[in-house]
């Protein structure tokens, strides 16, 4: 969702009982956004200035207790408001699943009105209201070591990703921390200097850990490098690895089916294996550890292209998650996320072909895109300039040290000025170099321009101020909104007509249409006389092969409702040489 599109998400529907997350990366942000809800909701703001002790993560601190306060606010309220009154209280009820026994009651309420059950059923309502979790994400890669005043390298401690951990820890919400892209183990060992993160005698914790997993084996060897320090992963979230938002992390060709079977085969595996190191660690340092939560498991979700209630079903029931996450459909949801109207607009208007895994990333790594944002246009504009690329005003995605002793960024004016000189003093031929320029001018700003979408939308700032980048998975495509909550969650819930057309591709179909469309690039960009680039290749064929026959048997079984199955059948296997039966 990036760092600024669901930067108020909890502001927005917390109260509803509707869980988010909010990105931490961009602390800078965090703060002007602190100023303009303080001022709104009539609370006191103090600046954090961008140079203060530990000032990055006081800033998420500051803003992420502002956040629940304002959330309690709103959910008192819905909690003081009457039954059937088309209150944010009715709201909150009606959009619970279809099947939900809170629902249910809340439908059948007003036929108790002149009875004795009616205080009985109104209170076991109001007991049963609970705000939804304010999350945070921080990209453990993204881990950015600075330097103080006398030019010495910071304490570990202040790495960007532990600074932003420590700010979440030092925060009043009970909720979890979302770790994605890739394991950290500075960040992961870091985590156990917080007391919040494990259990109480009671055997709650009130800072949860959520993994953003690969696979089963990932998530594992994740999973036993915090044991050891008595941490435990209460969520494993399944994410696609290429039919998502943001960055897409190739996952060697292993499609979503195979993986969500071995997830569903070896569950209890990560029960039996972690929980005894957890307990060996408390038992070590002297504390209680519940026998009651000995046996307990952790989630696992997924997430990551569904498009629709038979999808979701079929996660549910065929590969027995315990729930799913929907992203890229809530950016078309105004209530929900923090979009400008521009960039609405061009998601609305956007084509299947419009949605592209681009270069644009800094940090190299493969990034959902939507044709023609401010942000592409703006940076094109500096192309053939004195100053192309940007002029780094945050510097989160540091990472290249080429030309410099310190990391720069590649979407930085300073470093494409350099590599483009680079090229073109080189012998290279001239289609090369071509390409390889055009490389160097892909990259874009994104810790700056994901960000300038809610400045705008909020009034912080002028359209013109700041160029707008977004990054929805490819499914949104097929959602053309503004959709209110209320028809996004029918949505999800089968309730009502369906947002999007019969003819939508499958979500596996989607997945495993990219996945052929990558194994089609990494063949053309390997060496055939290089034995572990063909190795590696070998690797991605045969687990590209098993999710094909595993998708080829989802394909002849009885569909769930809105389920195109009969796209499964119909994706390009030229390249495998691969036929459906």
């Amino acid at each position: 969702m990036g760092t600024g599109h669901s930067v108020d998400s909890p502001i927005r529907v917390a109260h509803l009982g509707i869980s988010s997350v909010i990105s931490i990366v961009d602390d800078l942000l965090l703060e002007r956004i602190r100023k303009h809800y303080s001022n709104e909701f009539n609370l006191p703001f103090n600046s954090i200035a961008r140079n203060a002790p530990d000032g990055r993560a006081v800033r998420i601190t500051a803003y992420l207790d502002m956040v629940h306060e304002i959330v309690n606010k709103k959910f008192e309220q819905v909690k003081q408001a009457s039954f059937h009154t088309n209150s944010e209280k009715d709201r909150y009820f009606g959009m619970l699943a279809s099947d939900s026994p809170l629902r249910t009651l809340w439908e059948n309420l007003p036929q108790f009105l002149n009875s004795n059950d009616y205080n009985a059923a109104s209170q076991r309502l109001n007991e049963a209201l609970v705000p939804g979790s304010i999350d945070v994400n921080i990209m453990s890669k993204v881990d950015h070591l600075g330097w103080d005043s006398t030019d010495m390298p910071l304490s570990s401690e202040f790495s960007d990703a532990c600074a932003a951990l420590r700010g979440f820890a030092n925060s009043v919400i009970e909720s979890a921390v979302v770790l994605s892209a890739g394991f950290n183990p500075r960040l992961y060992g870091y985590m156990s200097n917080f007391p919040g993160f494990y259990r109480d005698a009671t055997g709650n914790m009130k800072k949860k850990i959520v993994l953003k997993v690969s696979d089963f084996r990932s998530a594992l060897i994740q999973g036993k490098f915090l044991a050891k320090s008595g941490l435990e992963v209460s969520e494993y979230r399944i994410e696609s690895g290429l039919n998502c938002g943001g960055h897409a992390f190739y996952s060697d060709g292993k499609l979503l089916p195979s993986i969500l079977d071995e997830f569903k085969a070896k569950k209890s595996d990560l029960t039996a294996q972690l929980k005894p190191m957890i307990k060996a660690f408390y038992d070590k340092m002297g504390w209680e550890y519940p026998e009651s939560v000995m046996t307990e498991v952790p989630r696992i979700t997924v997430q990551g292209g569904i498009g629709i209630h038979g999808e979701q079903q079929r996660l549910l029931k065929e590969f027995e998650v315990d729930g799913t996450g929907w992203g890229s459909p809530f950016l078309v949801v105004p209530e929900a996320t923090c979009v400008d109207d521009a960039t609405m607009q061009l998601l609305i208007n956007a084509t299947v072909d419009d949605f592209y895994l681009s270069k644009v990333s800094p940090l190299g790594i493969p990034f959902n895109n939507v044709r023609r944002t401010g942000s592409e246009k703006w940076t094109a504009d500096r192309v053939g300039t004195d100053k192309p690329g940007s002029p780094c005003p945050k510097g989160f995605l540091k990472s290249n040290t080429e030309f410099t002793d310190k990391p720069i960024c590649t979407a930085s004016t300073e470093y494409q000025i350099l590599k483009i000189a680079q090229i073109n003093e080189s012998d290279l031929p001239h289609s090369v170099k071509s390409q390889k320029l055009d490389d160097v001018h892909a990259k874009v700003c994104l810790c700056d321009h994901l960000g300038n979408g809610s400045l705008i939308k909020l009034g912080i700032i002028k359209e013109k101020q700041g160029p707008q980048a977004i990054c929805p998975g490819p499914n949104l495509a097929w959602f053309k909104g503004p959709y209110t909550l209320e028809q996004m969650t029918d949505h999800i819930y089968g309730r009502g007509e369906s947002l999007v057309p019969q003819h939508r591709p499958h979500m596996f179909a989607k997945e495993l249409e990219m996945n052929i469309d990558y194994y089609e690039r990494l063949v053309a960009m390997s060496d055939p006389d290089d034995p572990k680039s063909q190795k590696y290749l070998a690797t991605v064929r045969e687990n590209l092969e098993e999710g094909i026959r595993r998708i080829q048997e989802l394909a002849n079984t009885a569909p769930f409702s809105g389920e195109n199955l009969e796209s499964l059948k119909h994706v390009k296997l030229q390249s495998l040489q691969v036929e459906f039966a």
